[in-house]
């Protein structure tokens, strides 16, 4: 339960510090006061949307931070999540602080003093507090609204998220078939693409051709050149008088004749010499080896030069390089193979949407199984908490109607109600008035309350358009609902309030030229609930009364 709330300069509170107890507390104060304030700072400090509008003006940030402390089951089930979310908790710990700092510009988020983000705070926050807002009765009207607190009661959310879960298979099967047929080629296209890769397979190319055919044109058409270069380069070298060869040859004499006279004065001149001699020789002899690379077949090399002009056509048409050409036919080839092959791909998308779809059904009747199993019990306890609180003749019942499976199931749920003695059930959004639906919900949100394990319950005016002797009871199904968790109830009803077993009180005033909130506990909450029956001695005198004939 909540235990330390602190808000800073969130609104209209500068500062304030609250503790709290557990059991049915009680928050009551002027209408603009400020009451709503704590909870929304509530809200916001576990995981809540929103902030940076709330921040007070002139401040550059607020900060809300809160204490809770935590039953055994509950403490063990927040340890191994938040352990798996990097965060250290002690093996024993029974509390828990969250801390929320909003700027203008940021919201930095703690549990346990270690930074999280929103998601890991709210999915916390969720398991700590359960808020039921005000006007939230209007809701009840809502036939969606009304299937989402049965499943709550049930606790469906793991069925429907199942049927999410195969919804969301669906569409992005339904997707991965609308790409495929985007990019399909209609007829026309694949004629095109198959014109293509023929043209291309015709001359089937292969990679580098194109630059080997090129050099082989190049030496055709440069042979004489080329043979004349090789000519004289050999004769240079080795094949004339005076060569290269036969000066590195007196030149390796006139080294043998100095070796003969002293071997040091040469030392390895001589094999560096004979060396240069092979070198030449070998170097002659590939310059020889030159024409033969040459392609001197007029009829060869007009054939090379027809193979070029049909290369050089396809990479004009599909290149300009021979990788893109090649890559131009592979790709080309992988959508023929979609376009022929779509028909079995049809089927397969075909089968395996079936499939899904199946699975749907069968999750969706399962979901529905599961709603129409709890569905008499909740209203059943419903109805009990309405006749504890003036309806003493009221009817409920559910109406299911079968409807296209999808994320929600297969269920469409009307509730028919009826609140008098002698009255036909009919829709809820039909028949109800303001002050019944208040009713109807506040007794809902008990029922939700006694099945949920969630320590921390508030209640925002949610007994609006309640009075007389149906305050009294409400108060009294409160009371009785705080001895089994903490109920934190926003009221401005003073017989509901005179039940609490803590009273917290919101006021407003000025200081120095600014509004500010301030909650504090009473000691004495006479004067209050004086307040609350509409001020006076009377009224003062009423709520003593009033208190003394609940402590007797």
């Amino acid at each position: 339960m909540l235990t330390y709330l602190k808000i800073n300069n969130y609104a209209l509170i500068e500062e304030s510090e609250v503790e709290f107890s557990g059991g049915f507390t009680v928050v009551t104060g002027e209408s603009g006061a400020g009451k709503s304030i704590v909870m929304s700072a509530i809200e916001l400090l576990c995981g809540g949307r929103g902030g940076r509008t709330g921040i007070r003006t002139g401040c550059d940030k607020c900060t809300i931070s809160g204490i809770f402390s935590l039953p055994a089951p509950l403490a063990s089930e927040l340890r191994e999540l938040l352990e798996n979310s990097g965060v250290d908790v002690p093996e024993d710990f029974t509390e828990l602080t969250l801390r929320r700092v909003i700027s203008h510009t940021s919201i930095r988020n703690f549990i346990a003093d270690t930074p999280v983000g929103a998601k890991l705070l709210s999915e916390v926050g969720s398991r700590l507090v359960d808020r039921h807002g005000a006007n939230e009765q209007i809701s009840l009207t809502v036939p969606a609204r009304q299937l989402e607190l049965l499943d709550n009661y049930a606790n469906a959310a793991p069925l429907k998220q199942e049927c999410a879960r195969i919804c969301a298979a669906i569409s992005e099967l339904k997707a991965e078939r609308a790409e495929f047929e985007q990019h399909l080629p209609n007829a026309d296209e694949a004629d095109r693409l198959q014109l293509m890769v023929e043209e291309i397979n015709r001359i089937d190319p292969h990679p580098g051709e194109d630059e080997e055919l090129a050099g082989k044109q190049r030496r055709g058409a440069n042979a004489r050149q080329i043979l004349e270069d090789a000519n004289f380069l050999t004769n240079l070298l080795t094949e004339s008088e005076n060569s290269i060869a036969d000066q590195l040859g007196e030149v390796f004499r006139r080294l043998a004749d100095l070796e003969r006279i002293d071997p040091s004065l040469t030392a390895t001149l001589t094999d560096e010499c004979a060396q240069l001699q092979d070198l030449v020789v070998e170097l002659s002899n590939s310059i020889a080896a030159l024409p033969d690379k040459i392609e001197l077949d007029p009829a060869a090399l007009a054939a090379i030069e027809s193979r070029l002009s049909e290369i050089y056509t396809l990479k004009r048409r599909y290149g300009p390089t021979m990788e893109q050409l090649l890559a131009a036919r592979d790709a080309a080839q992988l959508t023929l193979d979609g376009y022929h092959q779509s028909q079995a791909k049809r089927k397969e998308f075909d089968q395996r949407e079936a499939e899904l779809q199946e699975q749907l059904l069968s999750a969706a009747a399962e979901l529905s199984l599961h709603r129409k199993k709890f569905a008499g019990k909740f209203l059943e306890l419903t109805v009990k908490k309405l006749r504890t609180i003036g309806f003493n003749s009221a009817q409920l019942d559910a109406e299911f109607t079968a409807v296209a499976p999808g994320a929600n199931g297969c269920d469409h749920l009307e509730l028919l109600f009826s609140a008098n003695c002698g009255e036909d059930m009919r829709p809820l959004r039909k028949i109800a008035s303001s002050g019944e639906l208040s009713r109807l919900m506040l007794a809902m949100k008990t029922v939700l309350a006694d099945a949920d394990a969630v320590p921390t319950v508030i209640f925002d005016e949610i007994d609006m358009n309640i009075g007389g002797e149906t305050a009294n009871k409400v108060g009294n199904e409160l009371c009785e609902l705080g001895k089994k968790r903490q109920i934190i109830f926003i009221s401005h009803l003073a017989q509901v309030a005179a039940r609490a077993a803590e009273h917290f009180q919101v006021e407003k005033s000025a200081s120095n030229g600014r509004t500010v909130s301030r909650i504090r506990r009473l000691t004495d909450p006479t004067p209050e609930l004086g307040r609350m029956l509409g001020g006076g001695d009377s009224a003062i005198r009423h709520a003593a009364e009033l208190l003394n004939n609940l402590k007797s």
